[in-house]
């Protein structure tokens, strides 16, 4: 199954990277709602999608504007947004007030109550990550493959969310922040490169692939010393087309 990286950047878009929004094509699953949402259009594959919002910070959901106008309206219609409730009302009550964005949406809001049936035979469980206002990891299972997606959270090794993402065969975490960065993660939420590649060696993916990435850090990061920790590291670039 194919994952599309439609934006791997966190807090603002940059010239090479939008804010966080990832695609499973095949099976019309959307993980957060950023401005990489103004690609989803070029890869849509199905009459309908569903987006699955890990959390309401604007660099997660800004993008549910844009599908007034990448999607068609019968895909619109069909199309469903699933979070936290209180969650989905402050996008109701904030990014679509009629102050700010005065057109109302014609897709469907579904509070996430426990797992989800996915399409093929796949299912999706969301559990709690650490970070300001609150957010979610999720995991997706179908038989044969497993992808978890960890985003806007501090990568500890006893941060009880590892025991909901052991042995996947794609992890995409957060690295925001550069080794280096001091009490900067747990002040913020976020993750710091070693923290994030000693999860993983500790959950044992098949690989890791790191988003959710500070807009001011180079594009190109030196994984050198983080590979001798996990070797199945890479980080991610907007565009990028991953098997699973």
């Amino acid at each position: 199954m194919k994952v599309v990286l439609l934006g791997t950047g966190g807090y603002f878009p940059t010239a090479q990277r939008q804010t966080a929004c990832i695609m499973l094509p095949e099976v019309g699953i959307v993980l957060d709602a950023g401005t990489g949402m103004c690609r989803v259009g070029d890869y849509l594959q199905s009459d309908r999608l569903d987006i699955f919002l890990s959390h309401a910070h604007l660099d997660h959901i800004a993008g549910l504007t844009c599908l007034i106008n990448v999607l068609p309206a019968h895909v619109s219609s069909q199309t469903t947004v699933h979070a936290e409730r209180e969650k989905l009302e402050a996008v109701h009550k904030h990014l679509f007030a009629d102050a700010i964005f005065p057109v109302p949406p014609t897709f469907n809001f579904q509070p996430l109550d426990g797992e989800v049936a996915l399409p093929n035979g796949g299912t999706l469980k969301h559990f709690k990550v650490t970070h300001p206002g609150g957010a979610l990891g999720f995991r997706l299972d179908w038989p044969g493959h497993s992808l978890a997606y960890v985003t806007d959270t501090t990568a500890t090794l006893d941060a009880p969310y590892l025991n909901e993402i052991r042995n996947v065969d794609l992890l995409l975490h957060e690295s925001y922040f550069a080794d280096g960065s001091g009490n900067l993660p747990a002040l913020t939420g976020h993750s710091a490169l070693a923290a994030v590649a000693d999860v993983a060696a500790e959950v044992k993916p098949r690989h890791l692939v790191l988003l959710h990435i500070d807009p001011l850090q180079p594009r190109d990061l030196d994984l050198a010393s983080v590979k001798q920790v996990f070797p199945k590291i890479c980080l991610a670039n907007d565009g990028d087309v991953l098997e699973f």
